[in-house]
């Protein structure tokens, strides 16, 4: 991405993190799409037909801020048409949105392609509200996340009392 582009980007995100709760529904977001198909953009996709889609799944109908990645997609569309993926535009908003807020920033690799397949049923993968803390490590380790993901990945806010607990 283009410093310009980056830049118009970044720019329309500041807008929005203004929202408290922007910051973490872009996480949650973030984390359900690669968790289910990997980061892929699949839970932005509409259902068609019968088949209802992954932002219609019952963990994901809680899922928030999808206007953030709308808009930005839309900015950079007039820009510069076909070339940032909306997998792309979704784990840099997340990044963003996190970073903007206060809290730490990542690296996020960039060139991902859009899936086009998206399955509500395929939600059951993400790990449940009620999963304790062995259940969380194992559904992790299936994709080769680590306890550190885990930790990560369940809230930046509350990263420091989760490290605090394991560490005991």
């Amino acid at each position: 991405m283009s410093t310009s582009r980056l830049h118009c980007y970044q720019c329309s995100q500041k807008r929005d993190v203004k929202c408290k709760t922007v910051p973490a529904g872009l996480l949650r977001m973030h984390f359900h799409d690669s968790f289910v198909r990997g980061c892929d953009a699949s839970v932005l996709l509409d259902w068609k037909g019968k088949n209802k889609a992954e932002k219609d799944g019952p963990p994901n109908i809680s899922l928030h801020a999808f206007y953030v990645i709308d808009n930005a997609k839309k900015a950079l569309e007039e820009q510069c048409p076909g070339v940032v993926s909306c997998a792309d535009i979704l784990s840099l908003a997340a990044r963003d949105a996190v970073a903007l807020s206060g809290e730490p920033s990542w690296e996020v690799p960039k060139g991902r392609k859009d899936g086009r397949i998206s399955k509500a049923v395929e939600t059951r993968q993400l790990p449940a509200p009620t999963f304790n803390f062995s259940q969380l490590q194992q559904s992790f380790g299936q994709r080769g996340l680590s306890t550190h993901d885990l930790v990560v990945l369940s809230g930046i806010k509350h990263t420091h009392v989760h490290l605090k607990y394991i560490s005991q």
